[in-house]
């Protein structure tokens, strides 16, 4: 293994943690009702349900 894959590998790594924070933070943020007033109640129902699909992925992807 080279210097470039070793790098690559732990830049992937920290990419994909970014990512994945960032998108809990924005389902959280709509699921919670902050989003100013803007977002009808469908959404938060949208984004709840998006919430509990991803608790489920994540509990399948243990087993």
């Amino acid at each position: 293994m080279n210097a470039n894959q070793l790098i690559n590998m732990v830049l992937r790594m920290f990419l994909r943690k970014a990512m994945s924070r960032g998108i809990n933070a924005g389902i959280d943020h709509f699921a919670k009702g902050k989003g100013g007033g803007k977002s009808a109640p469908q959404d938060k129902a949208q984004a709840q349900q998006a919430k509990r699909a991803i608790r489920m992925a994540r509990r399948a992807g243990r087993m």
